[in-house]
């Protein structure tokens, strides 16, 4: 499965949720997330480059410091970690995300933009394979 190679590390995960909000330096970035080595911080940062879900934006030439943020990419995978990390809340001993209005557990569902219709497991020509 080519979406867990790229992003199926734990370190990666966490950076991913490390820059939800925003541009973070190198220091930012190993300040956030918690336990992390330098060496295995720059080797993350430079594989999510490579799969183009984080940029490195300099902000010092001399010596050469980089802001990362995340891409649109980045930001797209981030709405699938918010549903794993839901999935986690559901199977674990946390909270589902509730909707406000009437208390009741969010579902996440499968949509088509064009027609405005949910689909269901017979509507889609793709199917999840591990």
């Amino acid at each position: 499965m080519h979406a867990a190679e790229r992003v199926g590390d734990r370190w990666v995960l966490l950076l991913i949720e490390a820059l939800l909000d925003g541009p973070h330096r190198f220091g930012e970035l190993q300040q956030s997330v918690d336990g992390i080595a330098p060496n295995i911080l720059s080797n993350r940062l430079k594989q999510l480059e490579g799969h183009r879900v984080v940029i490195a934006r300099p902000y010092q030439q001399r010596p050469p410091r980089y802001a990362y943020e995340l891409t649109a990419s980045g930001y797209a995978l981030a709405g699938a970690l918010q549903l794993l990390a839901q999935w986690g809340a559901h199977e674990g001993d946390g909270e589902p995300v509730r909707h406000h209005a009437c208390g009741t557990p969010a579902e996440a569902r499968w949509y088509c933009p064009t027609c405005a219709t949910i689909l269901i497991d017979d509507d889609t020509d793709e199917s999840f394979v591990v």
